[in-house]
């Protein structure tokens, strides 16, 4: 079991889904499959939206069915199903057989999957305190609509939006090989914005909360690791001092870029570009494919020698972070790069058994994964992540060391190519260094560069006390389109010379 205290919600443990699976891979037995697993589900969403002290509107929905992925003939065959009942069960175990006879006719490179040991009835739970689903929505709603009635109330903000995303996510599989996992992981993003306008400059913009989605339960908005109360009463400023900042003169600076921001770029330039799904070629969809192809393993220089990335599904509270993948693979933490160089992929186990013998000694990292009992897994990212340097210094420390530059708090916008090799990231707060201090704010900036010369130019890491994890809720990928949550740790980072775009100049404003 995960390391909180609780058990997988009894609701769900009442559920038929034991006597469904053993119909199921019955069936697919029978039908001469070489594998079959059999994944049961049951997904609770809930949302609410306020804005400027009044509740804006809330929904509590549920996802709940079952699917059954077989190879038979060397192909894949899969197929979904609602009815809750061994018959059912069986049936849709049959039509995935017939979705893999003819399938077979046009699968060139028959599938095989890597080994993996069986796991004999597991459970593993997430670790949380409360779950956000057992607070009473009107205890919510007031939480969240006080913030934006105090944040409406102050000077120079017009107005101001929250709402929080809740996720109870439920998994039982059941494979051939004898691998039976029971897993419930909770979730939850918040949402805090402030919104005005300067009448001096004409300006209009907003400041939001840095605070990043997680996988915790209610005591993560009461103040557990985020001091939620503290960043509320900072809004306003940092609002008004941002819609009279200068906008940024364009050109060549160094940069001290905090967690909040530096999550994003891991995500689209490393964690996107080594899904080793994507470097084959196999997946082009959310500007798919990657620079990094496996032809450079062990040799491409992907960043400075500091740079030391991990792909992890075990990280504390990681919104990737789970027991056992979709397939019923044990998860795991590996290097992607290490020392700069590109060691490392993502892997699921069909890819594991074709591509990934120098990878992971031919065994899936534990990767796939499904947003609903509806879709396949597929290829998804773990919690990928740039570890701090032992040692390191502290953010202020890393400003120190910079005579002109910008330090980057934040995120916002990105731009990527289909590569993931060009891009540009925009933020939330940016600060014009000096001389190694702080002279207040900037506006408009953007940073741009190709990804192994942004990573090439990180000069140092901070240390650990500067490390924190972001993420975000909304990953996409595949079609038809599945989302997925992750997460990415990092500390505060240098990087040299790096290229600065005024944002309005680029868009041709005046």
């Amino acid at each position: 079991m995960g390391s909180g205290a609780h058990e997988v919600d009894p609701s769900f443990t009442a559920l038929p889904y034991r006597r469904m699976a053993e119909a199921a891979l019955a069936r697919a037995k029978a039908g001469g499959a070489t594998h079959a697993d059999f994944r049961f589900e049951r997904v609770r969403y809930q949302h609410f939206s306020v804005r400027d002290g009044h509740l804006q509107g809330a929904e509590d929905t549920e996802d709940l069915g079952f699917a059954v992925r077989v190879v038979h003939g060397g192909a894949w065959g899969f197929a979904s199903g609602v009815l809750l009942t061994t018959d059912a069960a069986a049936a849709v175990a049959e039509t995935a057989l017939d979705v893999a006879r003819v399938a077979a006719a046009i699968t060139r490179r028959p599938v095989v999957l890597a080994g993996e040991p069986v796991h004999e009835d597991m459970t593993w739970v997430s670790s949380y305190d409360v779950n956000p689903l057992d607070v009473p929505l009107p205890e919510k709603t007031a939480l969240f609509s006080g913030w934006t009635r105090r944040l409406v109330e102050a000077e120079g903000v017009d107005h101001a939006a929250g709402g929080l995303q809740q996720v109870q996510e439920n998994k039982f599989y059941a494979d051939l090989n004898g691998t039976i996992t029971t897993q419930q992981r909770v979730r939850l993003e918040p949402h805090l914005e402030a919104y005005g306008t300067s009448a001096a400059t004409g300006h209009f913009d907003s400041m939001r909360t840095i605070a990043p989605p997680v996988a915790r339960g209610w005591e993560y908005l009461l103040g557990d690791t985020f001091d939620f109360e503290s960043e509320l009463a900072q809004l306003p400023a940092l609002l008004r001092e941002k819609l009279a900042a200068p906008s940024v003169t364009a050109g060549r600076y160094d940069l001290v870029v905090h967690p909040s921001n530096l999550w994003l770029t891991i995500h689209e330039s490393i964690g996107h570009a080594t899904e080793l799904d994507r470097a084959l070629g196999y997946e082009a969809n959310y500007a798919g494919t990657s620079f990094a192809t496996p032809d450079k393993l062990g040799s491409l220089q992907y960043g400075s020698p500091v740079m030391h990335v991990t792909g992890d599904r075990t990280t504390p509270h990681g919104l990737a972070t789970i027991g056992y993948d979709d397939e019923g693979v044990e998860t795991q933490r590996w290097d992607i790069v290490k020392d700069g160089i590109l060691v490392g992929y993502q892997l699921d186990r069909a890819m594991a058994h074709s591509e990934g013998a120098a990878l992971n000694g031919g065994r899936s990292n534990g990767c796939a994964y499904a947003d609903s009992p509806g879709h396949i897994p597929i290829q998804r990212m773990a919690n990928v992540s740039l570890q701090p340097a032992p040692d390191g210094p502290d953010t202020d420390g890393l400003v120190g060391r910079v005579e002109r530059g910008i330090y980057v708090i934040g995120d916002r916008s990105w731009s990527i190519d289909m590569q993931r090799y060009n891009f540009q990231f925009t933020g939330q707060r940016f600060y014009r260094i000096e001389d190694g201090e702080l002279k207040g704010m900037l506006r408009d900036v953007a940073y741009q560069a190709t990804t192994t010369d942004f990573w090439g130019a990180m000069e140092a890491v901070g240390g650990p006390q500067t490390y924190e994890l972001g993420g975000a809720f909304n990953c996409g990928k595949a079609q038809p389109g599945q989302v997925a949550s992750v997460s990415h740790g990092c500390p505060s980072a240098l990087f040299r010379d790096i290229r600065i775009l005024n944002t309005n100049d680029e868009a041709g404003a005046h």
